[in-house]
């Protein structure tokens, strides 16, 4: 990468302390736009302060044609919009041209989540399957039971440590987006999920011995911090069986801790906090989900409907 994107990145990682998976994120979408600039101009020794709002519109036309959706061009321009900013902060530009260029209308969509019958059918058949007492099945139901209670990210369930839970005061600091901290509380049944899988984690730690992370409070059975792939794999094998063909993750149970919490009359401002949003637009996506199923509930009860 030339160096100017190099600096970039590296700003984002030490001085904005973003996390490394939006790091990578940017280096992702402004790799593709310096190769799509090399083939535009045709021209090994080309610059960024040729960069214009028609070159820009250009790579947003090639984006589209390669079939991704609204969301992603948005996000890629939002890339390049902070990317130019950098630049021009540092005089090495005279002006953003990304701020000239019209951002994709996104399509808002119902994310999926599911019925509260459901949650109790598969923690049921969690409880039923961890009783059995393997590490992976109690770490299964720990992880689900959490993830249902304070609405994680995958990101923020794979990055606890052992010290950032308080079970006795029933709480777990998480680390968020941008690096953000919130402190959540935590339910009884999760708690109770929390203390039979630490009693396991620590069979793991003994077989193990000094190779173990004893830092990380979810592992595998080899003793390291169970990583991003297991733990999407494991959690939403689990979905499949509730609800199979829809496509659930383990960003459903996140939906679907907000979604329950707006429908049982939880006030938005504290579900934004809980879910960590920087904005309540973002959250309020799932009063559109509370709504639409009053309106199912509406069409099947009333006789004029």
């Amino acid at each position: 990468m030339p160096d100017l994107l190099e600096d970039f990145l590296t700003h984002l990682a030490k001085e904005r302390d973003l996390s490394p998976h939006t790091v990578a994120a940017y280096a992702r979408d402004l790799g593709e736009l310096q190769e799509f600039l090399g083939r535009h101009y045709g021209d090994p020794e080309w610059k960024w302060t040729q960069v214009d709002r028609l070159v820009l519109r250009s790579w947003m036309a090639h984006l589209s044609r390669r079939g991704l959706s609204k969301r992603s061009i948005a996000r890629a321009l939002s890339a390049a919009r902070t990317f130019f900013r950098f630049l021009q902060s540092n005089d090495l530009i005279s002006g953003n041209p990304a701020r000239a260029v019209g951002t994709p209308k996104v399509e808002k969509y119902l994310p999926g989540h599911l019925e509260r019958r459901q949650v109790e059918t598969l923690l049921r058949a969690l409880q039923t399957r961890a009783q059995e007492g393997r590490h992976r099945d109690v770490m299964a139901l720990a992880m689900i039971e959490l993830l249902y209670s304070c609405g994680l990210r995958l990101a923020e369930l794979r990055g606890i440590n052992r010290a950032d839970l308080d079970l006795l005061a029933g709480q777990v600091k998480v680390r968020g987006k941008g690096r953000k901290e919130r402190i959540l509380p935590v339910g009884s049944h999760a708690q109770r999920a929390l203390r039979e899988y630490e009693r396991k984690r620590d069979e793991v730690i003994a077989r193990v011995g000094p190779a173990a992370d004893r830092q990380a409070f979810f592992l595998s059975d080899r003793g390291k911090r169970a990583s991003r792939s297991t733990i999407q794999k494991t959690i939403t094998a689990w979905l499949s069986q509730v609800d199979e063909g829809a496509g659930l993750s383990t960003h459903s149970l996140r939906h679907t801790f907000a979604t329950h919490l707006l429908d049982a009359g939880a006030d938005l401002r504290a579900v934004q906090e809980l879910l960590g949003h920087a904005s309540v637009s973002t959250t309020q996506i799932y009063t559109h989900t509370s709504v639409e199923r009053l309106k199912q509930v509406y069409r099947k009860a009333h006789p004029r409907a």
